[in-house]
C-alpha cells in the first residue's frame, strides 16, 4: 500500500474515532452547561486544563520522545534498550505522582489557591493526571511501534465513554456541586482502569520486538538531550490552549472563559486530524533518515504535508459552516464563539502549511533548535492576551492565539530550513513541481 493510501486510511480511521469520542465529550459539556450552569462548565474546563499540564510534566518529557525512540529501537531490534527507556519513563511518573500527593496541597496553599477548584477536588484531579500521563506514554510508544490504533483509541474512544457514563451517574444527584464532584470521581477512577489496560497492550507489543541488541549505558544522556527540549515543546504546542485558558482565567468572565474553552476544545479536535497524519508518518520518516535516504525522507514529508494541509483547509470550511450550530448546543450565549472558533481554525491552516518542523529538527538530532521559536510563540500569546483581551474580549483571545501560532510556526519553518537544510512546508512540493514542469533552457 502506498504512503498516500495508508495515510488516508489510517489517519481517517483515527480521526473518525476521535470525532466520535469528541462528539460524546462535546455533548457532555453541553449538558453540564445546561444542567449545572456555565460557571461549573468553566470550572470543569479549568480542571481539565490543569490535569493536562500536570500530566505532561509527570514523565519529565519522556512521553514526547516515546514514539521517536520506540521507532528507533524497534527498527534496530533492540528490545533491551526499549525496556530500559520505558522503565525510566514509568519510573518518572511514579516518582512525580508520589511527590504531588504529598506536596500538592501545601503548594496550592502557598500560592493562594488553597480554596480554588483544583484544591477542592485534589484527589480526583491527581488520579486523572496519573491516568492521563500513563496514556500519553503508552500511546506514544504504541504509535512508534506502528500500532497507531492501539496508541490513540484509549484517549479518543474509551475516555469519552468513561466521561458520559460518569455524567449519567452524577446527573441523578440533585445538588449541582455534589454532582460535579461525583462526575470527577467517576471519570478519574474509570480512566485509571483504562490506562492500566492500555499498559498491558504496551507490554505485549514490547515482548514481540526482536532482542538482538544490548542496553547501552550512554543512551540515557541521549534521552535527556531530547526530552528536556521536548517537554517545553509539548507544553507549548499540544497543550497550548490549556496554558491559554489558565492565562485567560484572570481576564475573562467565567461565562466567556467557558465559551472560549469550548472553542479551544473544538479546535483541539480538528487539529488532532492533522496530528494523526504526522503520527502515522513519523516511523516512516525515521526509517528513511536511518537509511540516509534523503530523497525518501523529503518525499514522505511532502506527502504528509499535502494530506495535512488539505485536511486543515477542509476542516476550516466545515467549521465555518457547522461551528455556529455546534456552539448553539451549549445555549444561546455560546453563539458568541462562532467567529473566534473560525479564527482558531485559520491558525491550524497556517500551522499545517508550514509543516512539522519540530519533528524534523529532532529527527535530524537538533531538538534544542525548536526552543527559540516556541518561546517566541508563548511570549506573543501572553503579550497578545494582555493587549487584546481587555479591549476585544473573545475576539482578542482568538486573535492573540492566531498571531502566536502563526509566528512560532513561521519561525520553526525558518529554523528547520537554515539548520537542517529541509524545507518542511507544503510550498517546497509546489516549487519542485514547477521546477520539473519548467523546461531547461
Amino acid at each position: 500500500m502506498s504512503l498516500y493510501r495508508r495515510l488516508a486510511s489510517q489517519s481517517s480511521v483515527i480521526f473518525a474515532a476521535r470525532l466520535f469520542g469528541a462528539g460524546i465529550v462535546f455533548v457532555v459539556q453541553a449538558l453540564i452547561a445546561r444542567t449545572w450552569g456555565a460557571d461549573i462548565l468553566g470550572e470543569y474546563l479549568v480542571i481539565i486544563a490543569t490535569v493536562n499540564l500536570v500530566a505532561v510534566t509527570m514523565p519529565l518529557g519522556f512521553q514526547t520522545i516515546g514514539g521517536y525512540f520506540a521507532a528507533e529501537y524497534r527498527a534496530h531490534g533492540n528490545r533491551r534498550q526499549l525496556v530500559a527507556f520505558l522503565a525510566r519513563a514509568y519510573g518518572h511518573i511514579a516518582l512525580v505522582f508520589a511527590v504531588l500527593l504529598v506536596a500538592g496541597q501545601p503548594l496550592l496553599s502557598l500560592f493562594g489557591l488553597g480554596q480554588g477548584t483544583v484544591a477542592r477536588h485534589f484527589l480526583p484531579v491527581m488520579l486523572l493526571a496519573f491516568g492521563t500521563t500513563m496514556v500519553f506514554v503508552n500511546g506514544a510508544v504504541l504509535v512508534g511501534m506502528k500500532r497507531p490504533f492501539a496508541g490513540f483509541f484509549a484517549d479518543t474512544l474509551f475516555r469519552p465513554m468513561i466521561v458520559i457514563a460518569g455524567f449519567a451517574a452524577a446527573a441523578a444527584i440533585a445538588d449541582a456541586d455534589a454532582a460535579f464532584t461525583a462526575l470527577l470521581w467517576w471519570v478519574a477512577c474509570g480512566y485509571v482502569a483504562i490506562c492500566l489496560i492500555h499498559f498491558g497492550f504496551v507490554v505485549a507489543t514490547v515482548l514481540a520486538v526482536a532482542d538482538e541488541g544490548t542496553a547501552s549505558t550512554r543512551e540515557p544522556r541521549r534521552w535527556w538531550r531530547f526530552a528536556l527540549p521536548w517537554v517545553v515543546i509539548g507544553l507549548a504546542t499540544d497543550f497550548f490552549f490549556d496554558i491559554d485558558l489558565l492565562l485567560l482565567a484572570a481576564l475573562l468572565s467565567r461565562e466567556e472563559l467557558a465559551i472560549f474553552g469550548v472553542c479551544t476544545r473544538v479546535f483541539s479536535l480538528v487539529s488532532f486530524g492533522v496530528a494523526a497524519v504526522y503520527a502515522v508518518t513519523m516511523p516512516e520518516m525515521f526509517e528513511s533518515e536511518a537509511r540516509q535516504d534523503r530523497a525518501g525522507f523529503n518525499r514522505k514529508v511532502s506527502e504528509a504535508n499535502l494530506v495535512a494541509g488539505g485536511l486543515s483547509v477542509f476542516l476550516f470550511v466545515v467549521m465555518l459552516i457547522a461551528g455556529p450550530f455546534a456552539l448553539m448546543l451549549f445555549g444561546p450565549a455560546f453563539s458568541a464563539g462562532a467567529v473566534p472558533l473560525a479564527i482558531l481554525c485559520l491558525a491550524l491552516v497556517v500551522r499545517s502549511l508550514l509543516g512539522p518542523a519540530s519533528l524534523v529538527l529532532s529527527i535530524h538530532d537538533r531538538p534544542y533548535a525548536s526552543l527559540p521559536a516556541v518561546g517566541l510563540g508563548v511570549v506573543t500569546l501572553v503579550g497578545g492576551n494582555f493587549l487584546l483581551v481587555p479591549a476585544f474580549g473573545l475576539m482578542g483571545a482568538a486573535l492573540a492565539a492566531l498571531f502566536a501560532i502563526s509566528l512560532w510556526s513561521g519561525a520553526l519553518w525558518w529554523t528547520a530550513l537554515k539548520t537542517a537544510k529541509v524545507d518542511v512546508s507544503i510550498f517546497q512540493r509546489w516549487r519542485r513541481t514547477i521546477e520539473r514542469a519548467t523546461p531547461a533552457e
